[in-house]
């Protein structure tokens, strides 16, 4: 082992001087000395732990969920709020005209390739696995319904399109781009390491490179690696079973263990060929491809319900925007905390990885244009996909049309059984699960390069063999909880990553705290 003495490469453009001291050389790899082997570790003991007994291991980790979303729900409300406000403040603030990287830097990518890019790694799985799925159960009452609304009804049908977006809009994406302005602020503006612990050195000073800042790295490498393992089987999960409905066969654990292959496989090779030529290739692909299964959707359900379904959408969202905000004497208390307050927890898991990633390739970027296509953008994309989608399968559950019509019965299905009511449901039934593999890979490619980046201490030019490495680990995880605790143990690890979204919230202000305190001495 020899210890690193020397700077980044110029194309990296980051000074990570900072964490130099501690980072070491093993067999041409560059790791952190506390942060690497400590998150190892701790990923294997969580591991061993949710296997050694499944089931027990699930009701605890379910019980510590369930007790956190219960008791820290106003915790994790405010916190989503906050950060909302902290960005669109900003955006019209006289600080949203700093630039990531100094006056004189220019973006690395054009602005299409970077908004899909983005919204590939943060949302695309989602939106497939939601975007029937979710507004059907909204309306169907399969989990309650916002307000406690009467289920199947017009208001029911508002209520549904109005909770989903907000769900999906700007909430979660204020989360992830709250990470992003603040690590790419501190590390392109400032030359501080590439992760989260640097936002925390106008409030502690060099103490953010000892012990308090390791512990808030090997949390987030913690955090991301359990979110994307449970990720990867949930989509495994969704893949297998339109596979297998479309093909006629039976869905078996050997199915989802060829997804997880088949997404490491071309993952690894992503990686291996690099941002340009690797994750922005795969990313415009996906939007390509998921434009034209969107185009065949609105064609099927009819351009002019579509259209006047977009703009109640956006009326629904608008006014039921304030009330979902609210976590106070809430009604719905059931509903409340197994969906708005489940996700924003959940989008906690996601922070690390997509709002890091969003940093690494917005570089030259302003403060006010990565609040317009970070945060804006993405909601107006789901007000649109979830009105083809979700609108559409409301519409058929009211008429009684399809497997939809007696409600949401298995999510996994959800879109699947929407596609049988449209033309070439074979077609479009078939590309959803290459858009999954696709999606899942680019989500699964950001997030091994952040995971390595933040285990290096900050480095964000790491040998591709080491991002691989990091790529592999987290598949050996999904895989181990898959064929040794079946399903049982991925939901174990989903419960206790969904826990830890209050500390990220805490930690969230934090850093919020310390960036508002360092860009008071930018000049305006």
């Amino acid at each position: 082992m020899k210890q690193i003495a020397s700077g980044l490469p110029a194309a990296a453009r980051v000074a990570t001087h900072a964490s130099l001291d501690v980072n070491i050389e093993v067999l041409g790899l560059k790791v952190h000395r506390v942060i690497f082997p400590l998150s190892i570790l701790i990923v294997l003991a969580l591991v061993l732990g949710a296997l050694f007994d499944p089931p027990a291991a699930a009701a605890a980790l379910e019980g510590i969920r369930t007790a956190t979303l219960k008791h820290l729900d106003w915790l994790i409300m405010i916190g989503g709020n906050v950060m909302v406000l902290f960005c669109a403040v900003l955006a019209v603030s006289p600080y949203g005209k700093i630039r990531l990287g100094g006056k004189e830097a220019r973006p690395e990518f054009r602005t299409l390739s970077w908004f899909c890019m983005m919204f590939a790694a943060g949302m695309g799985v989602g939106l497939l696995y939601w975007g029937v799925a979710e507004p059907v159960a909204h309306y169907t009452a399969w989990f309650k319904t916002p307000f406690d609304v009467a289920a199947r009804t017009p208001e029911a049908a508002h209520a549904a399109m109005g909770a989903t977006i907000f769900h999906w809009g700007f909430h979660p994406w204020a989360i992830y781009l709250t990470v992003a302005i603040v690590v790419g602020y501190f590390s392109y503006n400032k030359g501080l390491p590439f992760s989260l612990s640097s936002g925390l050195q106008p409030l502690l000073g060099r103490a953010h490179k000892g012990a308090i800042g390791h512990a808030v790295d090997i949390f987030t490498v913690v955090l991301t690696v359990f979110g994307l393992a449970t990720s990867i089987g949930l989509g495994a999960m969704q893949a297998t079973a339109g596979i297998t409905h479309v093909l006629g066969l039976p869905n078996t654990i050997m199915y989802q263990m060829l997804f997880i292959a088949v997404v490491t496989l071309l993952a690894a090779v992503s990686l291996w060929r690099g941002l340009d030529s690797g994750l922005k290739l795969l990313s415009n692909v996906n939007m390509l491809l998921a434009l034209l299964l969107f185009a065949i959707v609105v064609a099927g359900v009819g351009v002019m319900a579509f259209s006047s379904g977009v703009l109640h959408t956006a009326v629904d969202f608008g006014r039921y925007f304030l009330p979902l905000s609210n976590w106070i004497d809430r009604t719905d208390q059931d509903w409340y905390h197994g969906w708005t307050v489940f996700y924003w927890a959940w989008w906690c898991t996601w922070g690390p990885l997509v709002g890091v990633f969003v940093a690494r390739v917005s570089k030259g970027r302003t403060l006010r244009q990565l609040v317009g296509v970070v945060l804006v953008a993405p909601t107006v994309v789901a007000i649109f996909w979830f009105t083809a989608f979700g609108g559409g399968a409301i519409g058929n559950v009211a008429t009684g049309t399809g497997a939809l019509a007696s409600g949401t019965m298995n999510v996994d299905m959800a879109i699947f059984h929407f596609l049988e009511t449209l033309p070439m449901s074979g077609a479009t039934s078939m590309l959803v699960v290459v858009l999954l593999v696709i999606f899942m890979v680019t989500s699964v490619n950001s997030g091994a390069m952040v995971v390595d980046s933040l285990a290096a201490g900050g480095d964000p030019d790491t040998p591709a063999v080491q991002r691989v490495i990091w790529l592999l680990m987290i598949a050996f995880v999904t895989v181990i909880l898959f064929v040794i605790g079946d399903n049982t143990a991925l939901k174990a690890i989903q419960a206790g990553a969904v826990a830890m979204g209050p500390p990220f919230i805490a930690l969230m202000l934090l850093l919020i705290a310390g960036f508002v305190k360092a860009i008071a001495k930018e000049p305006r």
